[in-house]
């Protein structure tokens, strides 16, 4: 039983670590399948929560924070690069009146 157990473990691991190479690498196909893999473990997980893996579940908790910097900053990076580029992200904001409005900015890349 000790072995059902550990097997969510050891699939949430092994999805940690291909996403972190995911990241690393810049691949997002890559980045995509290990999502749906750890999502997948996580739901087993919460169906049948592992007793006496208090430990093993802190390391793994540490492992996705630190995936989820890493995501973070390349995401600031992308960010960046589309504004030296002129183009950024679509931003909603929401004026005094509650009213939703979407920013635009753009920069042209030359002048002719």
């Amino acid at each position: 039983m000790k072995l059902a157990m550990s097997e969510p473990l050891q699939r949430l691991s092994d999805a940690l670590d291909v996403e972190r190479q995911a990241l690393v690498e810049h691949d997002v196909q890559a980045l995509i399948r290990a999502t749906g893999a750890k999502l997948e473990a996580l739901r087993a997980l919460e169906a049948a929560l592992p007793l006496g893996q208090a430990e093993r579940v802190q390391e793994l908790a540490e492992r996705n924070r630190a995936n989820g910097v890493l995501l973070s900053r390349r995401r600031r990076e992308v960010n960046w690069a589309l504004r030296q580029l002129g183009r950024s992200e679509d931003s909603s904001a929401y004026d005094a009146k509650g009213q939703s409005h979407t920013l635009h900015t753009r920069r042209p890349l030359a002048v002719a």
